[in-house]
């Protein structure tokens, strides 16, 4: 997730999207060792010197707080996490006692077996209860809770603040509103693309789906099921996907897009909206669109409504083969706690997934607004199954939504194909 630093764009992409899936491992006996090293795995950054010194704050005050205690930070680069995991999985003697990893990613971790249960500590943590609910929902997998919800990512809809003067538009205040304003302005200004987004910008397209009602799949005891074949998925994935027109984002140019590449064009001045997340911010801020830009919710189907948003981040966890069980928790409570995520904030722009430490932040920056009030209207999650990051890994939903927007396949086709390859990887 100013100079306040927001997460980069790229980075930011890769943790809110699964990795391939793992190997696991006995997680080992681990122990509770008071003295010793603390081995913490952190995300690296394009800059880290923000997040390294907002850590290194929190290190300090937990070894004044535990003499004897070390703590090891390694930063872990965001494209080698899946193999670096599964080496952990694998080698419990080598594994982290704390990790910092993606919600998409908790499920196919914990499948493993090599990370704590953390569901009766979060609900006795102090501050545990200002958890915002469907947040700590990311964070579980068979209705445990495998991490504390560092920072959350949302997203909303940049516009151009000078263009819509210069056309007389406002704010769309439904999807379908959206899709005539990004066509205005297109055939006004044939260099812009109407709205940037693209065939592979899969949590752009989620809200879609889900405003129009639908599901990615349902859940049956323990099974899950494709629903994307359902009328109203099939309306959200078409509403999207005809914004892939070349009277809107040419499907020459957009239809290959992925996030980071939709919010790079609009940065760099080349689109009159995006769908973005707080934390694109600094790309934004250091774009050709600097002071030329505001932020709305992106609105449901009827007017006043919110599309539901992807709720991603990333957490922190405990192995569960750690020798410091109790040091482990206390300095991912520490690090994860009210005044250690205002700094992250500070320091990275990330949505903290507290609401008092929310609501301060957003009194105070009015840019946090529109994403604190989707996060209040209620956010979704993709399927809690392990099974979800090979989903996502082959390409299944942008190859639907690239195949409709060519008109390789008619919507009915391209989503019976999907849900036949999700179908397969639920088993």
């Amino acid at each position: 997730m100013t100079l306040r630093r927001t997460l980069p764009v790229f980075a930011a992409a890769a943790l809110l999207a699964g990795c391939a899936p793992t190997q696991s491992a006995p997680a080992g006996a681990g122990g509770d060792d008071k003295t010793g090293t603390v081995r913490v795995w952190l995300f690296d950054e394009a800059n880290r010197a923000p997040k390294e010194a907002a850590v290194k704050d929190a290190i300090t005050e937990f070894k004044a707080a535990h003499q004897g205690v070390e703590v090891d930070v390694q930063w872990v680069p965001v494209e080698g996490r899946a193999d670096k995991f599964s080496g952990a999985f694998n080698d419990p003697a080598n594994a982290p006692d704390v990790a910092e990893f993606g919600n998409t990613d908790v499920s196919n971790y914990a499948a493993t077996g090599a990370l704590a249960d953390l569901t009766g500590d979060l609900a006795s943590w102090s501050e545990g209860k200002d958890l915002i609910p469907t947040v700590l929902e990311t964070a579980k997998s068979g209705g445990k809770t495998y991490g504390l919800p560092w920072y959350t990512g949302i997203r909303a809809l940049y516009y151009r603040t000078d263009v819509f003067t210069e056309l007389g538009l406002k704010p769309p205040a439904t999807l379908a509103e959206l899709t005539d304003t990004a066509r205005r302005i297109r055939a006004a200004k044939p260099d812009l693309y109407g709205i940037a987004v693209g065939g592979k910008y899969t949590y752009a397209m989620l809200p879609f789906l889900w405003a129009n009602g639908g599901e990615l799949a349902r859940q049956d005891g323990d099974k899950w099921k494709s629903a994307v074949t359902g009328d109203q998925a099939k309306a959200g994935v078409t509403q999207y996907a005809s914004l892939l027109k070349d009277d809107i984002c040419p499907p020459a140019q957009c239809a290959n897009l992925t996030g980071t590449q939709s919010v790079t064009a609009f940065a760099g001045g080349k689109a009159g909206m995006t769908i973005g997340g707080d934390f694109n911010r600094k790309a934004v801020e250091q774009g050709a669109v600097k002071g030329k830009y505001a932020v709305v919710p992106l609105p449901g189907t009827t007017a006043g409504s919110i599309a539901p948003a992807f709720a991603g981040g990333n957490l922190l966890g405990v192995f569960k083969a750690s020798k410091h069980r109790g040091l482990a928790l206390e300095f991912t409570e520490l690090l994860g706690g009210a005044k250690h995520q205002e700094k992250m904030y500070t320091a990275m722009g990330n949505l903290p997934t507290l609401s008092g430490v929310q609501q301060k932040l957003a009194a105070n920056d009015p840019f946090l607004k529109p994403f604190v009030d989707t996060l209040k209207a209620g956010t979704k999650f993709v399927p809690a199954t392990p099974a979800w990051s090979k989903i996502d890994s082959q390409n299944v939903l942008p190859t639907a939504v690239q195949q409709i927007a060519t008109g390789g396949k008619d919507p009915a086709a391209a989503l019976a194909d999907a849900a036949a390859a999700m179908d397969k990887a639920f088993g």
